[in-house]
């Protein structure tokens, strides 16, 4: 489903919202909340919204656990790191227990972080494959999303919860959710603001199925709902905006 607001502050609230009746319906459903973050420009806004109230205060953060869906191979103190990012916005200003944040260890080698954190999935949902409550996603202007790049192995992944890959362009090594384990979640939320973004933001919607070119178009939830929170600048090129 598409969601489109006038500017990326509307699309944020409304992505606040959505956000916690997810939290609530998973507590109430299961008895906790488990959502996994991103990194990037485009959830700035939520997570301020989402660390003041009246916003912080609806979010039951005491049953809430907390993951991310992909890490830059850096240590947690650098400037680059997706989970400091989110706790300078967000979990600086809320109560999450911290037992219950479970970020992706940067700071080892990228093969070691992504079967660490493939363990905790398993302890915190078991032997059967992960089902995120809610997953946060962004969008690259290449069509990227989590640390699924176009023409990386790892878009090919089928068994792996977790995987690390390497970018020639970057020089850096990243670990990544991979595409099977993110179409498991309920709620799959795409964030894409800014008129840079509209061109291969109408190529993933409605151009031709190339994943291994645009990687965004291997979301597709096995069972659960995809949505797609936009701004008008984004959204420009988009010819149907009723999905």
């Amino acid at each position: 489903m598409i969601h489109v607001f006038e500017t990326k502050e509307e699309a944020s609230e409304a992505s606040a919202r959505f956000l916690i009746r997810a939290a609530k319906e998973a507590v109430q459903r299961e008895g906790r909340f488990s959502v996994a973050l991103t990194g990037g420009s485009s959830p700035k806004i939520l997570y301020q919204l989402l660390a003041a109230d009246p916003f912080r205060s609806q979010v039951p953060w005491e049953k809430t656990h907390i993951f991310w869906g992909d890490e830059r191979s850096v240590p947690h103190d650098n400037e680059q790191n997706n989970a400091r990012m989110s706790f300078k916005l967000l979990l600086d200003h809320v109560p999450v227990p911290p037992h219950q944040i479970h970020r992706m260890s940067g700071e080892l080698p990228p093969g070691e972080a992504a079967r660490q954190y493939g363990e905790i999935l398993k302890k915190h949902f078991g032997e059967e494959a992960p089902q995120f409550d809610l997953i946060l996603l962004g969008m690259g202007e290449d069509g990227h999303t989590a640390s699924l790049f176009p023409g990386t192995p790892v878009l090919g992944e089928k068994d792996r919860w977790v995987a690390e890959l390497f970018l020639k362009g970057q020089d850096m090594y990243r670990i990544t959710l991979t595409a099977p384990l993110i179409n498991q979640a309920r709620q799959i939320v795409f964030q894409v603001f800014g008129e840079n973004k509209a061109g291969v933001l109408k190529q993933v919607l409605e151009g031709p199925t190339q994943p291994e070119k645009l990687p965004s178009q291997l979301i597709k939830p096995d069972n659960g709902e995809l949505h797609w929170f936009l701004d008008e600048a984004a959204a420009g090129q988009i010819a149907n905006k009723m999905y």
